[in-house]
């Protein structure tokens, strides 16, 4: 029987294998039953053996990586924003991007401030806002009670304190908010990037033929919750920021704009609403 391999070598295996160094080592921290904080003993124990449970593990973790499973959904931990959220198959992964539009709402929200988080999934954007801003009324919905589970078990495991509701997007809502941010399903549904999504919930990420469903919803939406000069602020594709601003417009919002990504792609557009 092949021997256990060492710290070191599972690592070397991994990346080898097409795995990012920082993905294999969180991986392997999980497989090892510690946190993600505990990259430096994976260098201080570089030639220590895995026992055969770890090995199994970690073997088995590796393999649904491999399989294009992604990784909070393996170790059940993403990072956003600061915070450390529990996150399965019920819901979105967090990405990176999306903390652009938590800058930007960050940025607009007066003191004492109602807001709310459309298509809240793992409550990420909420639970952010809320860590940063604590002195903000926020709500948060969706229309999925398994993503609402996520999100009410990670509010309450931080100490945040947002109220949440079960519902499509606005409707039945009759609160007044200063801001209103979502990052909803933008994806068109025959778009071939899907194929790269498959582990994750395909209603959280298509919306229509072009993408854009929901968006318009949202849009038509909005104005009866905000208050005059409040904002809506929207995740959209990488290639709809011109249609979302369009649609903005359209509706009756003003000083529309849009916000880019750390990768320079225009990730976010939003207005402001004055009334009719």
């Amino acid at each position: 029987m092949e021997a256990a391999p060492t710290v070191g070598q599972a690592l070397q295996n991994a990346t080898a294998r097409g795995i990012a160094r920082l993905e294999a080592q969180l991986l392997l921290l999980h497989a090892l039953g510690r946190t993600a904080q505990e990259r430096a003993w994976l260098l201080a124990h570089d030639d220590e053996t895995l026992s055969i449970n770890s090995e199994q593990a970690w073997q088995a973790a590796l393999a649904r990586r491999l399989a294009g499973e992604p990784l909070p959904y393996i170790t059940g931990w993403a990072a956003f924003y600061g915070l450390e959220l529990q996150v399965d198959a019920r819901v979105l992964c967090p990405r990176a991007d999306t903390e652009t539009l938590v800058d930007w709402a960050l940025a607009l929200l007066p003191p004492a401030a109602r807001a709310i988080d459309l298509g809240t999934g793992s409550g990420a954007i909420a639970l952010a806002l809320k860590h940063q801003r604590p002195d903000v009324q926020m709500h948060a919905c969706d229309i999925s009670a398994d993503a609402l589970a996520v999100a009410q078990a990670n509010a309450q495991r931080l100490g945040l304190e947002v109220a949440f509701s079960q519902g499509a997007w606005l409707v039945g809502l009759s609160q007044a908010f200063d801001a209103i941010v979502s990052n909803p399903p933008y994806i068109a549904e025959a778009d071939p990037h899907l194929a790269a999504l498959a582990h994750e919930p395909l209603q959280a990420l298509t919306s229509g033929a072009d993408g854009l469903d929901d968006l318009r919803a949202i849009i038509a939406q909005a104005p009866a919750c905000l208050k005059p000069g409040g904002w809506l602020l929207l995740e959209h594709g990488y290639d709809q920021g011109e249609a979302v601003r369009q649609l903005l417009q359209a509706r009756g919002f003003v000083a529309v704009q849009s916000r880019k990504d750390l990768a320079g792609i225009e990730r976010c557009s939003g207005g402001r609403w004055f009334g009719p």
